[in-house]
């Protein structure tokens, strides 16, 4: 098949509800720097076992604060901008497996929507972290922050509401994974999203978006953290 037909099919299986397993031929390898700087960070000043371990794209790695937000429990973040959910599955074993956490909150799936995942692909994706973060230390409490509905990817509202829809119900269904409902309280009356709660780009969220979030996750975290804090 020549290659201009098959690059357009592959550009009409978002529109067709498809999930295209783009995930097979990710380039992991960007990360790498990244990933070595976290590293580099865990032998100048190893973290203690038992924290609760924020992982995903750039709302986590923006979210300079967990110390002070969530002063009740340890926390490690592990949050690379850009990312996708299965970039952190991929290198669970570097950025997961050493720390032995209490509990892990998930941010992903925003840039996977925005890359055309269908909402069924980014439910498989974070089907596929659970598991990941299970082989690695069993009965660990997942929590996944919903897919926020950003000013700068308003055109994407339906496939981000249908994949937290999605993540929610299977959530539901399994023992210690949770799923935080930012979505909702971010839209407006009128069921869109919201500027207020995003730094100029539309996408990146000011303090006051990171303020409700915090009223949404702290009660999780401190639920999940608080006994690791004990011991």
């Amino acid at each position: 098949m020549p290659r201009w037909i098959l690059l357009s099919l592959l550009a009409l299986l978002p529109a067709l509800g498809i999930a295209h397993e783009r995930d097979a031929a990710n380039d992991h390898t960007i990360w790498s720097k990244d990933i070595a700087a976290f590293e580099a960070a865990d032998r100048a000043q190893p973290p203690a076992p038992g924290a609760v371990l924020f992982i995903g794209s750039s709302s986590i790695r923006f979210w300079t604060t967990l110390a002070s937000d969530f002063p009740e429990v340890r926390t490690i973040n592990r949050g690379f901008g850009g990312s996708e959910i299965n970039d952190s599955t991929y290198f669970a074993d570097r950025i997961l497996a050493p720390y032995k956490p209490s509990a892990i909150v998930m941010y992903a799936g925003d840039n996977d929507i925005a890359a055309g995942d269908s909402p069924a692909f980014v439910l498989k994706e974070f089907q596929d972290f659970v598991h990941k973060a299970r082989a690695v230390d069993p009965g660990v409490p997942i929590a996944f922050i919903a897919i926020k509905p950003s000013m700068a990817r308003k055109a994407l509202l339906p496939q981000i509401r249908e994949a937290n829809e999605k993540i929610r119900d299977w959530a539901a269904t399994q023992s210690g994974v949770s799923y935080l409902d930012i979505f909702t309280p971010m839209l407006g009356p009128d069921g869109q999203p919201q500027d207020k709660w995003f730094r100029p780009d539309g996408l990146h969220m000011n303090r006051s978006g990171y303020a409700l979030w915090i009223g949404i996750v702290k009660p999780w975290v401190d639920a999940h953290g608080q006994a690791a804090m004990r011991h």
